[in-house]
């Protein structure tokens, strides 16, 4: 009885540790999605998925302020989403894996099937998805 006890609890344990572990994974995928979150970093890295891109050509590209850019890439670098290097005084950045280039095409390939569901959502703001309505259908 008292090998079918600690046998058990060794069970729990170890069912405990699963649970955690795969707990763990989640939060992490979680936490990789909220770096494509934002409207801001998800547009750098729309951007950088083109290519190689300094601090000002995606101020430019993107319509933000120089401060707001930084801000959001120095987020991205601390993630590992995207490199930098230098080249005398411009800093030029990239996306770290090619994979995130392949994830981002992937998403738009998702929304081109489930788009008026995504729209029709009313768990998120309307003004931002109005605005990403019509980047996709080419309005804006």
């Amino acid at each position: 009885m008292f090998y079918r006890s600690v046998k058990y609890i060794y069970f729990l344990i170890s069912l405990t540790n699963y649970m955690s572990i795969q707990l763990q994974r989640l939060e992490l995928k979680a936490k990789l999605f909220r770096g494509f979150g934002d409207a801001t970093r998800l547009s750098i890295l729309e951007s950088l998925r083109h290519g190689e891109k300094s601090s000002s050509q995606l101020v430019k590209e993107i319509n933000q302020s120089q401060p707001n850019v930084s801000n959001h890439l120095a987020c991205l670098l601390d993630c590992g989403l995207v490199k930098n290097r230098r080249q005398g005084r411009n800093i030029f950045y990239s996306l770290r894996n090619k994979k995130i280039a392949n994830m981002l095409e992937e998403t738009d390939s998702i929304l081109a099937e489930i788009a008026n569901g995504i729209y029709a959502c009313v768990n998120y703001k309307e003004e931002v998805f109005h605005r990403k309505r019509n980047q996709y259908e080419g309005k804006g």
